[in-house]
This record gives structure tokens, C-alpha cells and sequence, in this order.
């Protein structure tokens, strides 16, 4: 287990402090910050930093990419700035104060709609099935052919051997 408490120090002062920072929270690979100003974060001697793999802002969030280590990364960022951890949860409620009304909107509506996606995938499945069924003929049209295709003799000259 590495340490990372000497870089999670500079870490706080690059992205403006402890004054700064919001909320703090982190994902599989990356720590995710609620920035009082995001003006303040140093991006260029963040991602000098030897484990910052890049840096981007997404939904109101600063992320720093950090990598596979972030959980110890995180753990020794909380010792060092003193902050409480947040959840990814509350994380993404604070980061709504930092997004425009119009980025709210579509974060809403995206909520709204995201559950019932997996509800149109299958229903649209459903009817591609039953389309590809439907000009099978199978019940129809296709045993009568089969039941004269048989009957007619066809059936021996068409076998192999």
C-alpha cells in the first residue's frame, strides 16, 4: 500500500485548498470534487502531478483521474485535508449548484427517462421477433408448401444420396 499523503497535500493546494473544496468523493478511477470555484484548481500542475493520469470537468464536478490506487489515494486525501467523505450520491447533488438551468433541466429529464430504457429495448426486441416470425410463414402458407413439397415426391429427389 502505497502512500500518497505528500502528494494529497499538494493535491489540496492545486485545486484551490480546503476552502475550496466542497465535497469529495471518488468512483473506480477517479476522485471527484464539488469546487466552491472552480477558477481556483491549478489543471496544469494537477496533471504534473506523477499519479494525475488527466483532469476534466463533467456535471459540475472537477474529476481528477487517478487510476486503480484511488480508494488509498482518497483515504490519505481525507487524513491530510481534514474533510469528511461524501458519497457519489451527495457528491452529485452538490455538484448541481455549480451546473447552468439549462444543464439541471437535462440532468432531470435524464433521470426521468433512464429507467424505463430497458423497458423500450425489450419491447422493441419484442417486436423485431415478432415481425421476423410473422414472414417466417411457419403456420400458414409455409406447411402447406412443405405438406405439397412431400406429398408431391419432391422431398426424394431432393435428399442427398
Amino acid at each position: 500500500m502505497a502512500d500518497y499523503q505528500s502528494e494529497a497535500r499538494e493535491l489540496m493546494r492545486l485545486v484551490g485548498g480546503k476552502d475550496n473544496i466542497v465535497s469529495v468523493a471518488h468512483c473506480v478511477t477517479r476522485m471527484r470534487f464539488v469546487l466552491a470555484e472552480s477558477d481556483k484548481a491549478d489543471i496544469d500542475g494537477i496533471e504534473k502531478l506523477p499519479t494525475a493520469k488527466g483532469t476534466f470537468t463533467q456535471a459540475g464536478q472537477f474529476q481528477v483521474i487517478i487510476g486503480n490506487d484511488v480508494t488509498n489515494y482518497y483515504n490519505d486525501f481525507i487524513k491530510v485535508s481534514g474533510l469528511e467523505g461524501a458519497t457519489k450520491e451527495s457528491v452529485k447533488q452538490a455538484a448541481k449548484s455549480n451546473q447552468n438551468w439549462l444543464q439541471r433541466l437535462i440532468g432531470n429529464l435524464g433521470e426521468i427517462f433512464t429507467p424505463i430504457i430497458p423497458a423500450l429495448v425489450a419491447g422493441g426486441l419484442i417486436l423485431g421477433f415478432r415481425n421476423c416470425i410473422d414472414s417466417l410463414y411457419l403456420f400458414e402458407e409455409g406447411t402447406k408448401l412443405s405438406l405439397r413439397f412431400l406429398s408431391s415426391g419432391a422431398a426424394s429427389t431432393a435428399s442427398c444420396g
